[in-house]
């Protein structure tokens, strides 16, 4: 595993519970924050490291802001995002994550995406009607567009109607969602690769 920076700013044992990492991937450095009730975010690849890490700590719990030795169970997160992301097929469901900042509607999407499997995709049109109906397509979309956890919660799996990409709030917009899903083998209908 590499950690970028984490050593150079170690938390004190009091201060293990609260922390952030950023860490390098396949696809870019990525960052992860954690508190006392699991990953608190995870921020996929922005133009460099620090403005990854930036984006992380926006909006999150200022004991969250300092450096530190990842704990166990966030290595073993760190570790799983990594392998996602050089193409091992994991599904990264035992990450635990801390929705309590999260609205309950949200929540329920985060749950429908972590079900997709590696390799598959879905579309806002079906998470919605899971949830209700077609016309929360649109919720469905602005929820997966605030996920603090991608990859964790896999919204580049949720594509829009037709096929199309659809939006992707993290670093290089759509085009970083078809690389996520191009290095996971993604298929379009079960049969082809979604990239010839």
């Amino acid at each position: 595993m590499t950690l970028l920076a984490a050593s150079a700013h170690p938390a004190s044992d009091s201060a293990s519970a609260h922390g952030h990492a950023l860490f390098d991937t396949a696809i870019g450095t990525c960052g992860i924050a954690w508190g006392p009730g699991g990953i608190v975010a995870v921020q996929l690849p922005e133009v460099d490291a620090a403005a990854t890490q930036v984006r992380l700590l926006r909006g999150l719990l200022v004991p969250c802001a300092n450096f530190a030795d990842p704990p166990p169970t966030v290595r073993n997160a760190i570790d799983g995002v990594q392998a996602l992301l050089t193409g091992h097929s994991l599904d990264l469901r035992e990450v635990p994550l801390d929705m309590s900042r999260i609205s309950p509607f949200h929540q329920q999407v985060y749950a429908l995406a972590r079900a997709i499997a590696p390799g598959t995709t879905r579309t806002y049109g079906e998470l919605a009607e899971q949830l209700g109906g077609k016309g929360l397509s649109r919720a469905v979309g602005q929820a997966l567009g605030l996920n603090p956890f991608a990859p964790v919660v896999p919204c580049h799996r949720v594509l829009a109607a037709g096929g199309k990409a659809g939006g992707f709030s993290a670093g290089g917009g759509a085009a970083t969602k078809l690389r996520m899903l191009e290095i996971e083998g993604a298929v379009m209908g079960g049969t082809l690769p979604l990239f010839g």
